[in-house]
């Protein structure tokens, strides 16, 4: 990993947003690790740190604007935004009932390509929803841009339905660094290794 990924790892890991323990998921699995990239919103200097982290990536990609996913990427998305002078929409979660009624924030034309940004992929399951609501707009999707894949079957869901998934950051890499500067203690590396195996 170069020293820029290394020190936003870092910067993940002081901030508090990945944290090692014991945690209850979203699928009821007891996890040695969890990861809530809602807190970068606290640290402004590394949100921006993030916002530039995506741009190595963008640059091979074709797309018209970039599409936030609701809620924990949507502060990202606008970093990357401000970073790369992207025009950025999202997707709601609920559709308004008043005024607009709007299913997507932002200004997008059908045909266009959105390029999804998200903070984190695990089974790729939660972005088929924004991705539907994506398409029924009229716009295409083929890439999903994440800045930590958790590598428990995203990359392959997404593969399946045409997608690619892009990361900035992957779990093992992380740990590998942590391991080797010893900035996490090497039994939770080792139950993290552990757990990612035992649910691929």
């Amino acid at each position: 990993m170069n020293l820029s990924k290394l020190a936003l790892a870092d910067g993940l890991l002081a901030a508090g947003c990945i944290k090692f323990g014991e945690f209850t998921l979203k699928s009821g699995l007891q996890s040695p690790i969890y990861i809530d990239l809602r807190q970068v919103i606290s640290y402004p200097q590394l949100l921006a740190q993030i916002g530039q982290a995506y741009l190595p990536l963008l640059q091979d990609l074709k797309f018209d604007r970039l599409a936030g996913l609701p809620y924990a990427a949507i502060p990202i998305a606008t970093a990357v935004c401000l970073a790369g002078n992207y025009p950025m929409i999202y997707p709601r979660k609920e559709t308004k009932t008043y005024g607009t009624k709007a299913e997507i924030e932002g200004e997008y034309h059908p045909g266009e390509t959105a390029l999804i940004i998200d903070d984190l992929a695990t089974t790729g399951g939660s972005k088929f929803e924004a991705i539907e609501k994506l398409t029924a707009a009229g716009l295409v999707v083929r890439d999903v841009v994440v800045l930590i894949d958790r590598q428990s079957g995203a990359k392959e869901a997404l593969e399946q339905a045409g997608l690619h998934l892009h990361a900035v950051l992957t779990i093992r890499e992380m740990l590998d660094d942590w391991e080797a500067t010893g900035k996490v203690p090497a039994e939770h590396i080792a139950a993290t290794r552990k757990f990612l195996k035992a649910t691929q």
